[in-house]
């Protein structure tokens, strides 16, 4: 993977207050068409350990993840059934969280997904999560 984050056109994605806090998040497309999300990180981010917070890096991974569901299924509502996460590497405040996530299998319902969290080209966290299609609201 080439780092290319400094020449993506990001742009602010609305995702809700949660993130609207946390964030903004950001949304990019690659020449592939492959669409990635990421978070400016900040001191703000920080644990105790000046390294970003890994429910920050969760919570992207989380949010790509559903973003990446939701499309799939024409916008239909998705929730986290599971997410499992696995921290390969710290990340300092001050860089750019970059997540991609990717459908691996669909069963009725429930979708099947992995995600990436990097800082340029090092992977921070890996996940895998499964998402349930919910009915949409009336």
């Amino acid at each position: 993977m080439t780092d290319t984050s400094e020449q993506r056109n990001w742009k602010p994605l609305n995702a809700g207050a949660f993130m609207a806090m946390l964030g903004p998040l950001t949304k990019a497309r690659d020449a592939d068409g492959c669409v990635a999300y990421a978070l400016q990180t900040r001191s703000e981010h920080a644990n105790a350990i000046g390294l970003v917070h890994g429910g920050v890096i969760t919570t992207l991974l989380d949010q790509a993840i559903a973003m990446v569901a939701w499309e799939a299924v024409d916008r239909a509502p998705t929730v986290t059934v599971q997410l499992e996460t696995r921290f390969v590497s710290a990340a300092r405040p001050g860089t750019l969280l970059e997540a991609r996530a990717k459908i691996r299998d669909r069963a009725g319902s429930m979708i099947f997904l992995d995600a990436e969290v990097f800082d340029r080209e090092r992977v921070v966290a890996l996940a895998t999560a499964v998402m349930k299609i919910s009915r949409k609201a009336a």
